[in-house]
């Protein structure tokens, strides 16, 4: 079905039928007319429309019928009623019987595309829902990256192989940049998938919490311990145990945990007896593990045996083709949660986050979309909505893209984008701004194919 729209209109007046056409097609939609009710209630029992615009009073079928036969038919149908016989009692139970919205006759035509756009506002955000929601169901406890940057899928691709193997898996990668995420992937493609993933920050804890937290203890191992307690290496049995920041792990701790992931056995504190635990590990770490190890603050039997194979993740600045990728589900992300009808995102916050630095990498960039959504008061983020630091963003800072410095026509096309947003997306403005007229100004928009980059 056209996301465009596809509206089916109906109306035994021919002449507003014909306006009524004529007037939505030019809106871009696709239009189908119907002059009576019976005619219309056999067009909706073999098509499905996005809209049905109909008149109530019609002979034989009139619009009541229609409306009720294209909600039993088609649901997620939107249905919107026009008349000449406007009473209260009519539009209650118009609304009552599932109506969008209820027009009195005589209507202005621009409420009639006011109306129709906001009901097609309420289905595309319907669609996303729906394909959100399809899209978590479809995984089932899985987790899904999303890249189209040749690197990550090459960094996916090793990490379906290794998922499998149950070996030891080390990731590697600055603050945000989605440890835990690709961890639980590994997990998720995993023969352990049906088993626990539980995950441990071991910088969150002292040296005595720790040791209790991923050993347990026995009754009465220490004041205070009325009962036996099990451990966070087995409660992950016959899954996956998540090490976060392994490398705030003290070397004494890393003794411990070495043994036990080498014999696949604990022993609680207070215990005497080691049990034997069925676990993978993964780590994590956002240091340079390797220069810790020569340094003499990791142990290297320890790096050794959890770095069977290694996955690095870049930062998001190294992968900015996948920026506007995951604004955009993020936006659907929060739109969902907060019940918002949120559904874009302005061409000047996708132009400004392009060339922002991430120093928070996919953490960072899902904040500034929250927060967009959240003080968003319309059906899309704008510039006005971003936090300071890159309202602020200066357009004369020179930003590396993929390693090399920006050409002069990429920095004069930012440099347009900026001016544009400045003042508020007016062209006539920006020109006048740039010193140049407003047909210079398009032709340089075409030139860059950065025309569809502009409002107004």
């Amino acid at each position: 079905m056209s996301r465009q729209g596809r509206l089916l209109v109906v109306d035994d007046e021919q002449i507003a039928l014909n306006n009524l056409g004529r007037v939505l097609t030019r809106e871009g939609y696709e239009v189908a007319l119907e002059q009576t009710g019976t005619a219309a209630l056999a067009r909706i029992e073999q098509e499905a429309f996005d809209i049905v615009l109909t008149d109530l009073r019609m002979e034989k079928v009139d619009g009541m019928e229609l409306l009720k036969a294209t909600r039993a038919r088609h649901p997620d149908t939107e249905v919107i009623m026009i008349t000449g016989y406007a009473t209260a009692e009519t539009a209650v139970e118009a609304m009552k019987q599932g109506a969008f919205y209820y027009i009195a006759k005589p209507f202005r035509l621009d409420e009639v595309k006011k109306v129709v756009s906001e009901a097609m506002q309420k289905i595309r955000l319907r669609d996303e829902n729906r394909q959100l929601r399809e899209e978590v169901e479809s995984y089932h406890g899985k987790v899904k990256i999303i890249t189209q940057d040749t690197n990550m899928r090459r960094l996916m691709q090793l990490a379906a192989q290794v998922a499998p193997t149950d070996c030891n898996v080390l990731i590697t990668g600055e603050s945000g940049t989605g440890k835990e995420l690709l961890a639980r992937h590994v997990h998720g493609h995993s023969e352990r998938r049906d088993g626990p993933f539980v995950a441990v920050n071991c910088g969150a804890f002292t040296d005595d919490l720790l040791a209790n937290e991923l050993f347990g203890h026995e009754r009465e191992a220490f004041t205070g311990a009325t009962t036996s307690r099990r451990g966070l290496i087995e409660a992950a049995a016959g899954g996956t145990l998540f090490l976060d920041e392994i490398t705030e792990m003290p070397l004494p701790m890393q003794v411990k945990l070495l043994r036990a992931v080498q014999e696949r056995e604990v022993v609680r504190l207070g215990a005497t007896v080691a049990s034997k635990v069925d676990f993978r590990v993964i780590a994590a770490t956002n240091r340079d593990i390797a220069e810790m190890v020569a340094a003499g603050t990791f142990r290297h039997d320890l790096y050794f045996r959890i770095k069977v194979v290694t996955l690095d993740l870049p930062p998001l600045s190294a992968r900015r083709d996948d920026i506007p990728l995951l604004a955009h589900h993020f936006l659907r992300k929060f739109s969902l949660r907060m019940r918002k009808e949120v559904t874009d995102i302005a061409p000047e916050v996708i132009a400004l986050l392009v060339q922002y630095d991430f120093p928070g990498n996919v953490r960072e960039l899902e904040n500034i979309i929250e927060r967009g959504v959240a003080v968003a008061g319309g059906e899309r983020i704008e510039v006005s909505h971003l936090p300071d630091e890159l309202r602020e963003l200066s357009i004369t800072k020179v930003s590396r893209r993929d390693g090399r410095l920006p050409t002069l026509q990429e920095r004069e096309l930012d440099y347009i984008l900026w001016v544009l947003n400045e003042v508020g997306g007016n062209q006539t403005a920006a020109a006048q701004a740039l010193g140049i007229n407003r047909s210079s100004l398009w032709r340089k928009l075409k030139d860059h194919n950065g025309g569809n980059r502009t409002r107004g």
